[in-house]
């Protein structure tokens, strides 16, 4: 079983960005505890601020993986290429958010990715990365 975890813009701060919002862990941190829960898979991460850089790196293992976990951060609320990118996988896509999104501003309440989605995971903090994960393994 192999799952893919992807953010995208800004999620490289977790644990410094608006630590009221997201919590003071960075994902560094929190990776190795949810590989040791999982070790039956292999969890990869990749990070990048640029919208090409997440298209691309789906595109890459989007016919290979098992899943995708993403948070696409402020992207999901912009991207149509995401969306379009999504639907063009062999591999389920799990879209995840670290805080409610429909308690935050307005903006945040649409997703343009949702609808491509296998499922939506919001307001966990990073637990929504282990629930995501927990269903890939069980059900892809």
């Amino acid at each position: 079983m192999k799952i893919q975890i992807i953010n995208g813009p800004n999620l490289n701060l977790l644990g410094r960005r608006e630590p009221g919002i997201y919590g003071d862990s960075s994902f560094e941190s929190y990776l190795p505890k949810l590989r040791a829960a999982y070790p039956e898979a292999q969890i990869d991460y990749y990070q990048s601020n640029i919208e090409g850089e997440l298209i691309d790196k789906m595109q890459e293992v989007g016919f290979t993986y098992d899943g995708i976990v993403l948070n696409a951060g402020a992207y999901t609320h912009t991207s149509i290429a995401l969306q379009d990118c999504i639907r063009s996988l062999r591999c389920p896509v799990i879209e995840v958010h670290i805080s409610n999104v429909h308690k935050r501003e307005e903006f945040r309440h649409h997703s343009y990715i949702s609808c491509a989605c296998a499922g939506v995971i919001c307001g966990l903090g990073l637990d929504s990365y282990r629930l995501a994960t927990d269903f890939l393994i069980h059900n892809a």
